[in-house]
């Protein structure tokens, strides 16, 4: 093969990877998830500049965490004045359920170098995993997919918690606690997503019990990491015996 041919080869690869259709169609079907980011982004941002932490620090938080629901949780659990050990149990707690969405993607991503792995890892959201799970495969390049949907994702996150932060700085919501309704209404929404049987109902009931009798009775911020425990606990042991 002569350096000219090898040259055009060359240029065929990288134009070739440059329009790599999967990467393309990863980043396409990221743009619904970041219409969902966007309002849940700012409202992380203004709540967390409003509880003490600076846009910056806000932002930070997005860029090396990526996963809304433990940031917000985080940020009341600082604001609160909890212990480190607390934040870091809780947030292993919210985020757990990512070890199995991790194992279950982790089935279609076979065969890559070590290295990827940690940085793929690190996309999987909740909203990554239920678009890949029904796309990746019909894929050419599955990793090329992924990795398109998640960065993607992760970069509407991190500019809308920007968005939200560096906006507080422009609004005075002052001391009325105009905020405070954003992490429990998010929750609540949440949660009555998910309740699909009478069953979830109840250890939903439960846990929230659980969580304002601890409050009452033990110091600190531990309350919530006890009833989410122990009611997991009682969702393990009515599902068995269903």
């Amino acid at each position: 093969m002569s350096q000219q041919e090898k040259k055009i080869d060359d240029q065929d690869y990288l134009l070739a990877k440059l329009n790599d259709s999967s990467l393309k169609a990863g980043i396409k079907d990221a743009f619904p998830i970041i219409l969902g980011y966007l309002p849940i982004g700012l409202a992380y941002g203004m709540l967390a500049v409003n509880k003490g932490l600076t846009p910056l620090q806000t932002t930070a938080m997005s860029l090396f965490v990526f996963a809304g629901s433990s940031q917000l949780v985080a940020i009341e659990m600082i604001a609160a004045g909890a212990a480190v050990a607390a934040i870091v149990a809780m947030t292993f707690l919210v985020n757990l359920r990512h070890l199995l969405l991790s194992a279950s993607l982790s089935l279609h991503l076979r065969n890559l170098p070590f290295y990827y792995y940690p940085f793929l890892g690190f996309l999987v959201t909740d909203e990554s995993f239920a678009v890949s799970m029904s796309k990746l495969e019909s894929q050419k390049n599955k990793q090329r997919y992924f990795v398109g949907l998640g960065f993607t994702a992760y970069l509407g996150w991190v500019f809308s918690s920007a968005a939200g932060a560096f906006l507080t700085e422009f609004i005075n919501f002052g001391s009325g606690g105009a905020l405070d309704f954003v992490l429990p209404a998010m929750f609540v929404v949440l949660l009555v997503m998910q309740i699909s049987s009478s069953s979830e109902i109840i250890v939903a009931v439960f846990s929230g019990l659980l969580s304002l009798f601890f409050a009452l009775v033990i110091d600190g911020s531990w309350n919530i990491i006890l009833a989410t425990v122990l009611a997991a606990f009682l969702g393990v042991y009515i599902s068995g015996n269903s």
